[in-house]
């Protein structure tokens, strides 16, 4: 189904945050468009102003008014705009653009990366003119090509940003039992979102229950108590159990070598895809594929 998408998001698909790993941009539109959440790689974090929708993982965020909006290219978000007019900023960076140790521990603690945080903070007319200012810095920085420590001081502006918004709102824990059904929920949402695979160049890429709990910055004990808790079966079946039922959409639909298969699926070796196959189904992919209906 095709999606209209705000020509404000689109500029993050430029050669910027590719090439540097880092954009900022002013975002202002008039229309009333949704915006599907479509990249994986890349972190964001949004000061504006306007009356929407957050759908983030498993909540639902209605808000009208300025706030920051933290987005973890893990978790998947749709915005749905329910006024034409919105104004504010947004910049992107990759993982890799935070290189520095302590900067990392500080993202963990934040709730650009933990999965039971509060992704959207309301922010008072004073907030609003410090974060602006922020923003608006580094727009003149980023364009700055003679300033030597441009990248150092755009990472202290998003680091400035994280702690203004611990400060305005310090993140509660949540209870045990409602913690384990959201990370089970978007451990689910994750898996599935990796499906179905379209091309044997982009593989699959989170294949193990540590895999998963890194990209949600839990403990993978943590990860394999909530599922089981919530599912009454482990993170393991739940992966192995997909990446089957991927695996016989492929060999049966497709025309695939079952070594691209293997590879699309993330198995280093056609062997190893061969003999999970056969333990998982009591099949070879050869004899499925050849009694396929």
């Amino acid at each position: 189904m095709a999606t209209n998408k705000a020509a404000d998001t689109s500029q993050t698909n430029s050669g910027s945050l590719r090439s540097k790993g880092f954009k900022v941009y002013e975002v202002s539109r008039t229309d009333t468009p949704t915006h599907v959440h479509d990249r994986r790689d890349y972190y964001k974090i949004v000061l504006v102003t306007g009356d929407m929708v957050i759908h983030y993982g498993d909540q639902s965020i209605a808000t009208d008014g300025t706030f920051l909006f933290f987005a973890n290219p893990h978790v998947p978000h749709t915005v749905v705009h329910r006024s034409k007019e919105r104004k504010g900023y947004a910049c992107l960076f990759t993982e890799a653009f935070i290189v520095n140790r302590e900067r990392k521990e500080l993202l963990q603690k934040s709730p650009l990366f933990r999965f039971d945080g509060i992704a959207v903070i309301p922010v008072n007319n004073e907030q609003a003119v410090f974060l602006t200012g922020l923003y608006q810095k580094m727009i003149a920085v980023h364009s700055d090509d003679d300033y030597p420590f441009r990248k150092e001081l755009l990472k202290s502006c998003v680091e400035l940003i994280i702690h203004e918004a611990l400060r305005i709102q310090p993140q509660k824990g949540m209870k045990e039992k409602n913690a384990a059904t959201r990370i089970t929920s978007l451990f689910l949402e994750l898996l599935e979102r990796q499906f179905p695979i379209e091309d044997t160049k982009a593989p699959l890429t989170l294949r193990t229950a540590q895999d998963f709990a890194t990209a949600l910055s839990v403990h993978v004990n943590y990860l394999n108590r909530s599922v089981k808790t919530v599912t009454a079966k482990p993170t393991s079946v739940h992966i192995a159990e997909r990446i089957i039922a991927e695996a016989k959409a492929l060999l049966q639909h497709t025309d695939w070598s079952i070594a691209d298969i293997a590879y699309s699926l993330g198995f280093e070796y056609p062997t190893y895809f061969n003999n999970f196959f056969k333990r998982m189904t009591s099949l070879t992919p050869k004899s499925l594929r050849k009694h396929k209906v």
